[in-house]
Formats: structure tokens, sequence, C-alpha cells
């Protein structure tokens, strides 16, 4: 698989013992380091409410990167439609690809990102109502408002800057046809749904239609991995993703625990159900062992690119897995 593109989905985690100011800061250097290896692109995530990830505001964190690098594309994975005016993403997209042409993306999906009091706070609309906020933006970008419609003569700003390429995120292949017929990408999050993502991707390829952007398909798998020099030392700090997840599906959330920490946790029979089904999702390993598993998946989905989110409670060990990762597959910048 020789040149097969590998990107970086950052959720901005933040650890035990530090700050989201930490974690916030951590941001420029993972961006600046995909932007010296060779990765294809970085996206950032929306999440609200979480103590354990710093990433609410993916417009500002695009700005911050793209405004620290030279060359990898910066985008969102994704905006959450629903908790968002559409005009409002059409303005601020615009914006970010007007001062960074040609390196913007523009993600979306069509789920919250939170619990349901924070997205009540929020005034999210729900899921229910993505296709036709989808629409609304596309229309504004397009201007192709029927002339009865009350937003017909809507000016939007800035004028004579396009939106960045557009990519519909998903989970379980539902949006995967529109994001063909619409074409846009399409991103299957596979990090952390059990799903096929073969399907969606066999869907996705038989609805696209042309356009500029995206002139034929392109299909990006989003996998959770994390790489050490020895399967041994990766497992060990793996334990943190894995008490992450035992919490979090418990209903409770904290900040990245030390693998030591995690090592010492006495798990309950349900938390030890959620570890088993969620760590088949994870790809943890030596660089030989990462890479054959990454290139596995790659060649069961058909998947175009890959998108990694690495979860590390040592930061300095996160960016060591990117570069490991980077090297494994002989990335190098242009």
């Amino acid at each position: 698989m020789a040149n097969l593109p590998i990107s970086i989905l950052d959720l901005a985690p933040v650890s035990e013992g530090t700050s989201t100011p930490d974690a916030l800061k951590q941001i420029t250097r993972l961006a600046r380091l995909g932007d010296d290896l060779g990765y294809t692109r970085v996206w950032y995530a929306e999440h609200h409410g979480m103590p354990s990830i710093a990433s609410s505001s993916p417009e500002v964190l695009i700005a911050t990167s793209a405004a620290n690098t030279k060359r990898i594309r910066v985008g969102s994975g994704g905006v959450m439609l629903p908790n968002h005016v559409p005009l409002r993403v059409v303005e601020t997209y615009r914006t970010l690809n007007g001062l960074n042409p040609g390196r913007i993306d523009l993600g979306i999906g069509r789920a919250g990102g939170s619990d349901g009091r924070t997205l009540s706070a929020l005034r999210s609309v729900g899921g229910e109502y993505f296709a036709q906020e989808l629409a609304e933006m596309l229309a504004f970008e397009e201007g192709n408002f029927a002339p009865d419609h009350p937003f017909a003569a809507v000016t939007v700003a800035p004028e004579r800057v396009a939106l960045p390429p557009i990519w519909l995120l998903g989970s379980s292949g539902a949006s995967a046809q529109a994001a063909g017929q619409l074409g846009v990408g399409y991103s299957f999050a596979a990090h952390f749904s059990a799903t096929p993502s073969a399907p969606a991707f066999a869907a996705y390829r038989a609805a696209h239609t042309p356009t500029d952007a995206f002139p034929k398909p392109h299909a990006i798998i989003a996998l959770s991995a994390l790489v050490a020099p020895t399967d041994e030392e990766a497992q060990f700090l793996a334990q943190s993703q894995q008490l992450m997840w035992a919490l979090f599906m418990s209903g409770e959330i904290r900040k990245l625990v030390s693998p030591e920490e995690a090592s010492r946790h006495v798990y309950t029979d349900h938390q030890r159900r959620i570890i088993e089904n969620q760590s088949k999702l994870w790809i943890v390993g030596s660089p030989e062992t990462v890479k054959r598993e990454i290139e596995a998946k790659v060649a069961e989905s058909g998947a175009d690119e890959v998108m990694v989110t690495t979860t590390a409670w040592d930061y300095d060990m996160r960016l060591r897995s990117y570069r490991l990762l980077a090297e494994a597959f002989g990335l190098q910048a242009a």
C-alpha cells in the first residue's frame, strides 16, 4: 500500500494532572509534527461538556493550527450540524478557506457530541433535522434558494470565497449514499463504531456523482491506534484508554489517567465487558504490528485514506506514537 495517505484526528484529550490549557497547547505541537512528518490532514472533533476532551470549538483550533503550519490540510472532524445555524457554518468556513486557501476541510456530522442537558443548552435541534439543515447550508453556499424563499435575498459573507471541500461523517453507513449523491467526501468512524465500514464505502462509491471538489469518490476510515517500540509497552500504555472507556460507558467521566493508575483499577464485570467489546476496535502495538493491522483494515474496507486518533496519558508518548506510525508507513512531507 505504497503512498497510502495517513491523517490525524485530534480529540484534544485532557490528562489527569494537567489542565485544559495544557491540552490545548498540544494542539499546535501535534499539528506541527504532522506537518513535518508528511501526514495528509489533521481534523478536530466537536465535543461538549466533557472534562476529558478539550476540543469543543473546531474552527478556533483549525485557525490556530493553520497559522502554525505550512502544508498539512486542517479541518473539522466534524462540525456537529444540529448544534449550529447553517448560515453561520458557511460564513465561518468560507472565512477559514479565504485565509488559508486550499488547506481547509469541512467535515459535517449529525450527532450532537454531548449529553442531552448540554445539547439543550446549545439549542441543538437534534439529528432528525440533519437533512434539512444540510440542504439549507448547501443552498446558502450555492445561492439556489427558490425565489420566494425567505432566505433567497440573504447575502452570504465573505463573498467570492467558496466553502472548502465538504466531508460527511458516519458511524453506521446511513450517510454514505447521501455523501455519494452530493459528490462530497465520506469518512467512517471505525475508531468507535463496530459496524463494518465496507458496505458503507460500497454504497458511497455506487452513488457517487462527480463534482469539482471530488471528481472521484474518496473514503476515509478513522481508526484508533497507539504505537510504541514494542507490543508490550503499547499494551501497557493502552490501559489509560481502557479505563477511560470503561468509566465513560459506565456514566463516569474523568480525565485520562496514567497507565500505572489504570493498572491498579478494580474493574466491575460490566466494565470488563465494555473493554472486551471496545478494545476490538483499537489497534495497539509495535510499528510492525500496527502497520499490518491498519493495512488489513484498509484492504477489508476499501478505504482511500486512513485517519488515526491516538489516546495516551503522556503527551510526549502520544507524539512518539505518531512519529513511529509515520516511519512505519514511510511518510514524507512534500
